[in-house]
């Protein structure tokens, strides 16, 4: 059976013209999300390679004020945005006193709070999604109704009846529904799929969030961010470190 979609268009009342529009925007709306998502995790997680490289060892020998400087050099890594979160809370606390477990659970805390705010980020736009996923099957039917009430007005004011006279209407009518399946099972499974990704990506986060943590507390000496009088921070002094932090994130 061929189908023109040309024809069956212009055949189509404009309450049902609308419900495929509203159907197109949906669909538009998931290409441009999920494209969105999968280059920022893709930079992210590209960004973040650089910066376990650089800080790894930097945050292994304590050396904080020179891994603060290296995640600021970062931008656009969710990892060095969270590390640096954790070092600069930590080197503000040991600064205005504290000591060093107490300042770790002040970073701990700030770690927990810059997560939140991660994972909004990172999860910035897969409501289009779910709710494209959840309405579009319900709105392609709502097509189809309006597509079969229009060919019964049609067949009433015309004066005839039989399959002959709706058929062709209601098999029109039914593509709408068609085209909301069209629409609605990609958008779930791109959501299942791009959930799946940033949930690991965000346990990466949480994982070295959490080795930064250890390190901070089991450290080495406290290092003061002064800066030297060209305005730049002077090379921090610190202990030795064994403990690794600022590893990668899951990959996505």
């Amino acid at each position: 059976m061929d189908m023109n979609l040309i024809e069956i268009w212009s055949n189509m009342n404009n309450l049902v013209r609308s419900v495929v529009l509203v159907l197109t925007v949906e669909a538009l709306a998931c290409i441009t999300v999920v494209i969105d998502r999968m280059i920022m995790l893709w930079v992210s997680r590209r960004r973040s390679r650089h910066f376990a490289r650089e800080a790894g060892r930097v945050l292994a020998s304590g050396e904080y004020s020179q891994a603060l400087g290296i995640a600021k050099n970062h931008e656009g890594s969710h990892l060095a945005s969270f590390i640096e979160t954790g070092v600069s809370v930590f080197l503000d606390k040991r600064e205005a006193g504290l000591g060093r477990e107490r300042a770790a659970v002040f970073a701990n805390r700030a770690l927990e709070r810059k997560g939140e705010n991660l994972s909004e980020s990172l999860n910035r736009g897969m409501n289009v999604l779910a709710s494209t996923g959840s309405t579009a099957p319900f709105i392609g039917l709502l097509g189809t109704v309006l597509g079969i009430l229009n060919a019964f007005h049609s067949m009433a004011q015309g004066g005839s009846g039989g399959i002959a006279t709706i058929g062709a209407s209601i098999g029109e009518a039914l593509v709408v529904t068609g085209y909301g399946l069209m629409v609605a099972i990609p958008a779930v499974l791109t959501f299942n799929f791009l959930s799946a990704r940033i949930a690991k990506y965000e346990a990466g986060l949480a994982n070295a969030g959490s080795e930064l943590v250890d390190q901070l507390e089991a450290g080495g000496g406290f290092e003061s961010r002064q800066t030297s009088s060209s305005g730049e921070e002077e090379a921090p002094i610190s202990e030795p470190s064994s403990a690794r932090v600022a590893s990668e994130p899951v990959a996505c």
